[in-house]
């Protein structure tokens, strides 16, 4: 079995700073209240099958359009910059606003704020650098988070404030700017390009 823990702590933040549920508790709390109830236990699992089917599968379409996990990793490094960017600047570029009470289950909560495009990216620039069963297990310590998070909305913002969600957010953007600057750097050259 090829299982490092540092590795796994890697995955597991990279993974919880790009998933950015502590900076979605703004989105989150607003949910709640127009739709009295966040179904948590569902949310997680349809974000989790998102992202395992992009996991296993991702690299397959990839390939299906020619396009080489190498590149598709420097793509999801300018993303992932992009991400740590709107965290230390507190812009959205990515995250949708959107807040149908009648679909929020899955949009806007499993997908995008969840699962979305910045998170399927990392999960394929993860790949190329870590093994499988690495990034399963993260993804497992996440979905754990997100749950627990999801769970406890009005608990969580009541005892963090929005000044202590925002240097949460603030924080996680730095060290995620410091992992795209790593995945670009590892996948650079990979393949002979």
């Amino acid at each position: 079995m090829d299982i490092n823990l540092k590795d796994i702590v890697t995955v597991s933040f990279t993974l919880f700073a790009v998933i950015d549920i502590f900076g979605s508790l703004p989105v989150l709390v607003d949910i709640k209240s127009k739709t009295g109830h966040i179904f948590s236990g569902k949310v997680t699992l349809i974000s989790g099958l998102l992202m395992l089917i992009f996991l296993l599968f991702g690299e397959s379409l990839l390939k299906f359009i020619g396009i080489d996990v190498s590149s598709f990793a420097l793509a999801g490094s300018f993303i992932i910059f992009i991400i740590a960017m709107e965290m230390i600047l507190g812009v959205s570029i990515f995250k949708s606003k959107d807040t149908d009470p009648k679909n929020a289950t899955i949009v806007p909560i499993a997908f995008p704020l969840i699962a979305g495009a910045g998170t399927l990216t990392t999960i394929l620039s993860l790949k190329s650098q870590y093994s499988m069963l690495t990034i399963v297990v993260g993804l497992l310590i996440n979905l754990i988070i997100v749950y627990a998070v999801l769970k406890f909305v009005p608990l969580i913002e009541k005892k963090l404030g929005s000044g202590g969600i925002e240097v949460l957010r603030r924080v996680f953007g730095i060290i995620l700017l410091a992992i795209a600057i790593k995945i670009f750097k590892s996948n650079l050259f990979w393949g002979g390009v």
